[in-house]
């Protein structure tokens, strides 16, 4: 019972945290036009909503994963990891009117410093990983048949 509780609770905060991302993803909408690359911003803005409604789904399935513990705290931190710096990193390329060495498309001839070019390659970079393997360990949690549905009420 704990165990339910704590995937219950566990999955709410994913939700949680994916309309907050919604959220944001929504405002920088809003500045688009107002950053030094608005293309790199489109690109903040569809990751942050597209990313947020992956947490809520995420969170909706939670208490159906059938995975230990730490496998479970992986996920989560990979989760929040991967999507919210995809959110960030494509925001600051378009601040920043970067991103050209990994996103060329998004980028248009758009060339940070050095410096700037290396963090947004290190977050791309990491949140691709991130989000490889929760996808991965999510699939994995997902396995088995279902169990048949309770027909008591929830106490």
């Amino acid at each position: 019972m704990n165990n339910h509780f704590t995937k219950q609770t566990t999955g709410r905060r994913l939700v949680r945290y994916g309309v907050l991302l919604f959220f944001l993803g929504l405002l920088t909408g809003l500045i688009v036009q107002k950053l030094a690359n608005p293309r790199m911003g489109l690109s903040s803005h569809l990751e942050g909503v597209m990313n947020g409604i992956f947490l809520v789904v995420l969170g909706v399935i939670w208490p159906r994963l059938r995975l230990s513990r730490l496998a479970l705290t992986i996920t989560f931190w990979l989760a929040m990891y991967g999507t919210y710096i995809s959110w960030a990193t494509t925001l600051a390329a378009a601040a920043w009117g970067a991103g050209e060495s990994m996103l060329p498309i998004a980028a248009l001839g758009h060339k940070g410093t050095a410096l700037q070019e290396a963090i947004i390659n290190l977050g791309l970079s990491s949140l691709v990983l991130a989000m490889l393997v929760t996808c991965v360990i999510a699939l994995w949690g997902l396995r088995g048949a279902d169990e048949p549905m309770s027909t008591e009420p929830a106490s």
